[in-house]
């Protein structure tokens, strides 16, 4: 079983180019980027079924390019590369990738390297913990008891959150419950205020982030969250 689409993350355009074909011809919908930021960069850079990505990136580093993704995302992580050395499965490894791939590989070898990562990636079944919003001491309780300290702007971020029950929230009903107006280059500072409250809360715990977005759409709470 293939995922519906990926992102694919190599510095090689040739590579890239034909591996996307090969793998568009499979059915699979396929985004490319050249520069690991670029994809840090992007809406929805954590909402997508599987990455497959090289090491030696520009921007951010594949190893740590890794540790990110696995900081906001379960989903399957291929690494296709040609950086050999001792240590470097194991540092991919204890990253979080599922599966490492030597170049030079065949294109069908990539695709069923997918699949296999792909039938393991199905997450159990189990009780969400929930993540409490206390707005009197202005912190977020995660389920493992951490504390996220939170600014005025992060307790009206999540209040929209809780409000919505586990339902998107728009990127306009944040606008207006935060009084934000697009500057003339069109940008509203929702990206940097959603990156820094994500930031707040890896440091605090090491639980996965649940606070993702929707590309082109808003964000979106996958937890529970009560106050």
């Amino acid at each position: 079983m293939l995922p519906t689409r990926l992102v694919l993350v190599d510095d090689d355009v040739v590579y890239c180019e034909c591996l996307s074909q090969h793998l568009r011809s499979l059915g699979v919908e396929v985004t490319t980027f050249f520069d690991s930021n670029d994809l840090l960069a992007s809406d929805g850079a954590y909402d997508h079924e599987f990455y497959v990505l090289d090491l030696g990136l520009p921007g951010v580093d594949g190893v740590e390019l890794i540790k990110v993704l696995r900081k906001r995302t379960q989903a399957g992580v291929l690494v296709v590369s040609g950086r050999l050395g001792p240590d470097v499965f194991r540092q991919i490894v204890e990253a979080g990738a599922d599966m490492y791939l030597v170049k030079p590989v065949q294109f069908e070898q990539v695709s069923l390297a997918i699949q296999a990562v792909q039938r393991r990636a199905a997450p159990p079944v189990v009780r969400a913990e929930a993540w409490r919003l206390n707005r009197q001491q202005a912190e977020l309780q995660a389920p493992d008891g951490a504390r996220v300290p939170l600014s005025d702007t992060d307790l009206q971020v999540l209040q929209c959150l809780l409000e919505a029950r586990g339902e998107t929230v728009t990127r306009d009903a944040l606008r207006q419950r935060l009084g934000r107006v697009p500057s003339a280059q069109g940008d509203d500072g929702l990206n940097a205020i959603i990156y820094r409250l994500r930031r707040r809360i890896e440091r605090a715990t090491p639980l996965m982030v649940p606070l993702q977005s929707r590309s082109r759409v808003g964000y979106v709470f996958k937890a529970p969250l009560v106050d």
